[in-house]
Parts: C-alpha cells; sequence; structure tokens
C-alpha cells in the first residue's frame, strides 16, 4: 500500500466537490517533516483560499467536514492558518506492518498495468577507458531497471556502446602511424586507448590554433562594447541590464582564450607532443577520413575494427563485472548502421528532412540550431544512429517508454531527437531524458587525477576497495575474537567499497553536481551505504546471539505490538516503502529510496537503542520486536539491492 497516495485518494473525493481541478492541491499534502503535527500535513487551504474567497482555515473544515478517512486517521486537526494535520491510527499501522512481516514483498504490490520500458544507460565508447563520469549513469541506470523490475515492469537495459564513432577514425590512424608495437604487444587495450587520447590531444590543439585568432578578437570587440555602454549608460535601467549581460559575454571570452591558452601550452610546452604536431598536420581531417572509410566498408579499416572490438569490450566487461552490472542488450552503434540511409530517405520522404549548406538537416520549430542527420561529406552522425535506435526500439522491442540516463549537458540534443522521433511518426512511446550533473573534485571543477586527467574507473574501484578493506580489517579486529577469514574479509570489503561508491552518487538528486568525497563516501556513520550495510549485519548478529532462525519467526504470527514511539516510527518508516518505490519512479530519481532507506535505519537505531529485544517486558513483546528486527533488515536489503548494492551478514 502507498500510504501517501492513499491518503491523497481521501482527500481526491473530499475536494472533488470543492474545485475542478484537484490534482495541484494533492501534491500539497506530503508527510510531515515532524512527528508533532502528525504523520501527514495537507497545506492546500492558503491557495484554495483566494480561489473560493473564504479564509484558509473555514476552507480547511470544509475539506475535513466531506473528508472520508477514520478507518485510517484519528480526527484530522486544523494548525496555524490552515495546516491539516493527520495522524494515523495506531491499530492501523499495528495491522499492516503485522501483515507487511508476511509479506515477501514487504507491501509492496506489483503495477497493475506494466509497460514495455527500455533503459539506455552508461553507453560508453570503446578503446577508451571507462571513467568516473561514466559511473553516473551506470549506477543511475542499473537502479532504475532494477526498481521498474521490481514494481512489475517488462525491462530492457540497453547498453549503446559506441563502437563506431569518429573515436575509431582516431585509433585507426594511430594505429597506422603513431603506435608502440611492443606496447600494443604487451596491452592492446591501453596501447589503442593511449593513441585515442594522443590523436585527440594533437586535434584539440591544432584546431585550438585555428581558433584562438577569432576567439581574441571576439573578447576585444566585446571589451570595446562594454567601454562606450559604461560611459552611454547612466541610470537608465535597461541599459544597466544590457551592460550586464555584455559583462557576461565578455567573462565567457576571456574563460574561451584562457582555456585556449592553456591547450595550446600543453602541447607547445612538451616538445614531443609539438614535434608530433608538426609531423602530422591536419590530424582532426586524417582522423575523420579514417572513419568515412570505415562507414564505407573499407576492407582493410573494417578488419582493424573487427581485430580490436572483441578485447575493447572485454576490457569494459571486466568492470561491469566488478560493478554488477548486466544489461539485456548490448546493440553497440555498429549494430544501426545498415539502417541510417534508410533514416535519412525516410525524413526526406516524408519532408522532414533537407539539404542545408551541402548538409542533411531536420528544422525545429523553437530550436536556432538544425538537428544535422548527414554532413557534407556524407557520413551519418550520431543523431542519425539515434534515430534508427529509436524505430527499433519502437518498431521490434515495442517499448512505451525509452528513458536515456545520460548527462545533463546533452539535453539540447535529447529535446531535438525526441521532436524528430514524434515528428517522424514515433508517437506510441514516450521518451525521456533522465539526466545527471558532474562529479566534482573538492576545489569545485569536475573531478580529475593530480595531472589533470580524469580519474579512470578501474582505479577509482582499486581504491575504493583498498579503503574499504582497512575499514573491515579495523572493525574485525577490534573484537576479542575476530569472526572474518582473510578471504572473507576481503569479500566483505569488495561489498562495502563497491556499496559505497554507488550510494555516494544515488543518494544526491541526480540533476545535480555532487563532490567527491572518499571519507564522506565510506563513513560509518551518515546517509551512506556503509551505514546501512552495518545496520543490516548488526541485526543478523541479534539473531546470531540469540540463536534463533529468522525464516521461522512469523511461522507462530506475525502480530507486531507498537508500544513505544520508537516501534511507532519504525513500523510506519518501514510501510513507507511502497510510496519511496512510487517516489522514485515518478521521475526516475534514485535518491528518493535513498532517503527513505537512511530514515528508516535512523528510525532502527533509535527503537534498538531504547527498546529491549532480549529482555522486553513479555514473551510477545519480545517476539514483536524480533519481527521488526527482521522486517527491517529484509528493508534494508531489498531498497539497497535495488540500488546495486550488496549486504552482508557479518562485517
Amino acid at each position: 500500500m502507498n500510504l501517501l497516495n492513499t491518503v491523497r485518494d481521501r482527500f481526491a473525493t473530499a475536494l472533488s466537490g470543492m474545485v475542478t481541478d484537484v490534482a495541484p492541491l494533492l501534491e500539497m499534502i506530503r508527510p510531515a517533516q515532524d512527528a508533532k503535527f502528525g504523520d501527514f500535513q495537507a497545506n492546500f487551504a492558503m491557495p484554495l483560499a483566494k480561489q473560493l474567497g473564504k479564509p484558509p482555515r473555514e476552507i480547511a473544515q470544509m475539506a475535513i467536514d466531506r473528508l472520508q478517512i477514520s478507518d485510517l486517521c484519528e480526527p484530522a486537526e486544523i494548525a496555524g492558518p490552515g495546516f491539516i494535520n493527520l495522524r494515523l491510527r495506531d491499530e492501523f499501522i499495528a495491522r499492516r506492518i503485522s501483515q507487511t512481516a508476511g509479506d515477501d514483498r514487504l507491501g509492496v504490490l506489483p503495477v497493475s498495468a506494466p509497460r514495455n520500458v527500455v533503459v539506455d544507460f552508461s553507453g560508453p565508447n570503446v578503446a577508451k577507458p571507462m571513467h568516473v563520469g561514466h559511473l553516473r549513469s551506470t549506477v543511475i541506470g542499473d537502479a532504475i531497471c532494477k526498481t521498474l523490475r521490481f514494481a512489475g515492469h517488462h525491462v530492457t537495459g540497453d547498453n549503446h556502446i559506441g563502437d563506431w564513432g569518429t573515436q575509431f577514425g582516431m585509433i585507426i590512424y594511430g594505429y597506422r602511424h603513431l603506435r608502440d608495437d611492443a606496447a600494443f604487444a604487451d596491452n592492446s587495450v591501453g596501447e589503442l586507448a593511449r593513441l585515442y587520447k594522443l590523436v585527440n590531444t594533437l586535434s584539440d590543439y591544432q584546431n585550438t590554433v585555428t581558433k584562438l585568432p577569432g576567439l581574441e578578437e571576439t573578447a576585444a570587440t566585446l571589451r570595446t562594447q562594454l567601454t562606450e555602454q559604461e560611459v552611454a549608460t547612466g541610470t537608465d535601467e535597461k541599459a544597466k541590464k544590457q551592460l550586464g549581460a555584455v559583462r557576461k559575454q565578455l567573462a565567457a571570452a576571456h574563460d574561451a582564450v584562457k582555456t585556449a591558452g592553456e591547450t595550446i601550452s600543453s602541447v607547445e610546452s612538451n616538445p614531443v607532443l609539438l614535434k608530433l604536431s608538426q609531423s602530422h598536420p591536419g590530424i582532426a581531417r586524417l582522423a575523420r577520413d579514417e572513419t568515412v572509410k570505415l562507414h564505407a566498408g573499407d576492407a582493410e579499416n573494417n578488419r582493424l575494427w573487427n581485430e580490436f572490438l572483441p578485447e575493447c569490450l572485454e576490457a569494459l566487461n571486466r568492470i561491469y563485472q566488478r560493478l554488477g552490472i548486466e544489461f539485456d542488450l548490448e546493440l553497440g552503434e555498429s549494430y544501426y548502421n545498415p539502417m541510417l540511409a534508410d533514416v535519412v530517405a525516410s525524413l526526406k520522404i516524408k519532408s522532414l528532412a533537407r539539404e542545408s549548406a551541402g548538409a542533411t538537416c531536420v528544422f525545429i520549430e523553437g530550436n536556432a540550431a538544425p538537428f544535422i542527420v548527414q554532413k557534407t561529406d556524407g557520413a551519418f552522425t550520431y543523431a542519425t544512429t539515434d534515430l534508427a535506435t529509436i524505430q527499433y526500439r519502437c518498431d521490434t522491442l515495442k517499448a512505451a517508454e525509452i528513458l536515456y540516463v545520460v548527462d545533463k549537458r546533452q539535453s539540447e540534443h535529447f529535446q531535438q531527437l525526441f521532436a524528430t522521433a514524434t515528428l517522424w511518426g514515433m508517437t506510441n512511446a514516450r521518451f525521456q531524458h533522465v539526466a545527471f550533473g558532474t562529479v566534482m573534485g573538492k576545489d569545485g571543477k569536475p573531478y580529475k587525477t593530480r595531472s589533470g586527467d580524469t580519474v579512470g574507473l578501474e582505479s577509482l574501484i582499486d581504491e575504493a576497495l583498498s579503503r574499504a578493506r582497512r575499514i573491515v580489517d579495523e572493525n574485525d579486529d577490534r573484537r576479542e575474537m575476530p569472526m572474518l577469514s582473510s578471504d572473507e574479509r576481503a569479500t566483505v570489503a569488495e561489498i562495502v567499497g563497491i556499496g559505497g561508491i554507488k550510494y555516494a552518487d544515488l543518494h544526491h538528486s541526480r540533476d545535480s553536481d555532487y563532490i567527491f568525497d572518499w571519507d564522506k563516501m565510506l563513513a560509518t556513520t551518515g546517509d551512506t551505504a556503509t551505514y546501512m550495510q552495518y545496520a543490516y549485519a548488526r541485526i543478523c548478529g541479534i539473531f546470531r546471539k540469540l540463536d534463533i532462525e529468522r525464516n521461522t519467526l512469523t511461522s507462530g504470527g506475525s502480530t507486531i505490538l507498537l508500544m513505544t514511539p520508537e516501534e511507532r516510527r519504525l513500523a510506519l518508516q518501514l510501510l513507507m516503502f511502497e510510496t519511496s518505490i512510487d517516489g522514485l519512479l515518478q521521475d526516475y530519481r534514485p535518491h528518493v529510496l535513498t532517503s527513505w532507506l537512511f530514515e528508516t535505519a535512523d528510525a532502527f537505531s533509535k527503537f534498538y537503542d531504547r527498546c529491549s529485544v532480549q529482555d522486553a517486558e513479555s514473551k510477545e513483546l519480545r517476539h514483536s520486536r524480533l519481527i521488526l528486527c527482521d522486517l527491517m533488515a529484509r528493508a534494508l536489503r531489498t531498497g539497497l539491492a535495488l540500488l546495486g548494492i550488496q549486504v552482508a551478514e557479518v562485517m
């Protein structure tokens, strides 16, 4: 049962005779932030007062008079200017939590109308090492897939691997002209990654050298404009706003010049890189030519592609195995390559695409930039591949909903993609860009190594496991008799380390940036996976100490007694599990579930500190508290599993 929705449904009936549109008002009914205000609070009386021309408290009383909720709640109370406070009946909570204790799904019913949902997540480029930026898409997408499945939907998790794009042209060019044979023989994937980075660095340098004069000219023009406007502005408010806009433009122009200078300096200060750049002029065009040849079916480039791809995929899969990530499909860009010409032809036939400056583009109303589906040299684009992918997912996979778990900086691309797909006729599916922010360092900039390189995901995992092992060792060594063997410690460290990485990412609102912090990530207190995992292990320890088999607890009944405020709060938190699941799926935000986990773990901590289990006042109360402990352990295990996080019975 979703308690929040149940309360809102009762209010919907009560309000339907008062207003025509109740939906916005129902959103103002939420769990109370403070227990002294009850369990739920409705705040709609104040905004509704203007609409109905009556005082808020009178509006609140009108709603209460029409509200049929006595089977769930104590009589509603009006507080302050018109807040409606609701407290669930203790007997209702006790009955529901007793039923939940005997339910493998913890009271969560499968959806009555399951949907076919495709979740596009992770999607790294092959021959480029996965880095910390790939972590967000991977763990957010995995959590969404797991939660959708738990809710009863039909889910296809698709890893849309970049195995056919411009990076392969760079790799092929680098392999032919810049490779280190000994390094390639020793570690082919590592050498291909080095070659990609090298060609990309030289391309960026040469392009930046070409662009720098234009950037400097733009900055100079804006400086002159700013000086002239500062003299002419005076006290005119409109002119002051325009002046502020010019200042922002100038600051952005200065940043662009500074960044360009740093890019140029990074090569010109390195004699080896500078010499390579001089030896390979126009390297970006040359690499692009290799991509065009590959896409056109060139035999040698296709041979190299087929040689490189398997080992690159194997390197990616090693990381996925360490993270415990699985996919239903891994159809890379190459799978859709044979379909791209037909996509462009279809767009032309439907008069959606037309020639513009030699390229084939879709022009969407409201978007200044065109959506390019074929370049002037005949090459197709990511947009073309994405359209072919949508067509496959709609026609073959019969998707009703397609989610793209991708960096928020790609939002404009997805707006154009979804608009084009809809105009093209893909109207049976709902599309959503599940956008996320950037992993930042403590300096407030994107998280990098000390040398300025992007942090590799494999090295990040290694560091997490190393730090987690120290935590596990210290904890076990503090015991009079250590409980874990060396192998068991390694297993627990893996559970703690991987769980810490995932939870630290997921407990932030996905569209916000967050600061990567090792100490907070693996802390044994606070809102961390480690805290939840230790809470689970502590509960398992209770049952070990009492020599009780948890699976036999409810064989004689699962009646739970709520004798203290702590028991009541814990029971209510456990009953909010379905509400948290629905909240996560409402806009695909895993932090809704992590918030519930932390609040529930906090409620259990207070219950455990103040309510004796072993020395309870009666046999019935002891049994009741044991059932609550077991239910809490199951809730932790299930909730964390939906986030892709494991638990251990001994830590």
